[in-house]
């Protein structure tokens, strides 16, 4: 399972970056591979300065090894070795009127000391960070979630978009990061879902992304926008820099194996602001945008 998914992340790293260059139509992604001193490596991406995106990442990476303590508590379990691969991208557009968007599929195997399986499940999904909301991309963008989620699982977009909306929830500010989309974790096999089945639901998650997103950016990406509009833009820039320092699960689980620090960084913005006690004008955009963040919604 291990190979044929990190077979399938190259693939798909290369197939959602050659979807994004060609949209952007200037900017190129540039390759730095990698190597983890405890073991294994990665193939980092890093597109900057195009004519849509500021800056962003296409990363995969499949390390191994021993489990460091942290996780050894984290996850309940003595002196164990690991296996863990992934892809995890992060774009954030020049432009306020086109959303940031995050996404990631990855898979986990513990071992006992005979090299034997003791663990081991899939994870991931994908969320977008408007920073003018316009709710026919919203809808695209969930719509384009469920049509995966309902191809293995009527449950599953109603389940995980759920999860999103808890998971990318900055607490210290009440608010939703972004609009959502899908969040799945820990998803092992029970008698319904085989490994396989968890495969075949990931990547085709995995495989709807360029259609969620790109569209999106199409239509939004040539949008006239003002000094004041890209100063609103950098201020909830730095909220998702807040959550992904504070929060987020795979920023904290790569500082703490080692992980290779340019790449997990990568996900951060260029240019960020923090003004201090900043509130948007009542009745404006900006403050529809924070309503529908501290109270996020049904889209489909």
């Amino acid at each position: 399972m291990k190979n044929k998914f990190y077979a399938y992340i190259q693939q798909l790293q290369d197939q959602i970056c050659k979807g994004l260059e060609d949209i952007d139509g200037k900017g190129f992604f540039k390759e730095d591979l990698w190597k983890r001193p405890e073991g294994g490596g990665g193939r980092t991406r890093v597109i900057a300065n195009g004519k849509v995106f500021e800056k962003g990442g296409v990363n995969i990476s499949a390390v191994h090894g021993k489990l460091p303590d942290s996780m050894q508590k984290l996850f309940n379990v003595g002196e164990a070795d690991f296996f863990a691969c992934g892809l995890s991208l992060v774009i954030h557009p020049k432009s306020p009127m086109v959303p940031t968007v995050h996404a990631n599929w990855r898979y986990f195997e513990m071992y006992d000391e005979n090299g034997k399986i003791i663990n081991q499940w899939f994870g991931g999904g994908q969320d977008l960070t408007p920073y003018y909301l316009f709710e026919e991309d919203a809808k695209h963008f969930h719509e384009t979630c469920k049509t995966a989620c309902d191809k293995h699982n009527p449950e599953f977009y109603r389940n995980y978009k759920k999860k999103c909306d808890e998971y990318f929830w900055n607490t210290h500010r009440n608010e939703a990061r972004g609009i959502g989309g899908l969040f799945f974790d820990y998803c092992k096999e029970t008698p319904e879902m085989k490994m396989e089945d968890w495969f075949n639901f990931v990547t085709e998650v995995g495989n709807s992304f360029l259609e969620a997103y790109v569209p999106i950016v199409a239509k939004r990406k040539d949008l006239p926008f003002s000094p004041e509009q890209k100063t609103w833009q950098e201020i909830r820039r730095g909220r998702y820099v807040e959550f992904n320092l504070v929060h987020d699960k795979g920023t904290l689980f790569g500082l703490k194996t080692n992980g290779r620090i340019e790449s997990i960084l990568m996900s951060l913005p260029p240019h960020v602001q923090w003004v201090y006690d900043h509130h948007p004008e009542e009745g404006s955009a900006e403050e529809k945008l924070i309503k529908i963040l501290e109270n996020p919604i049904d889209w489909i």
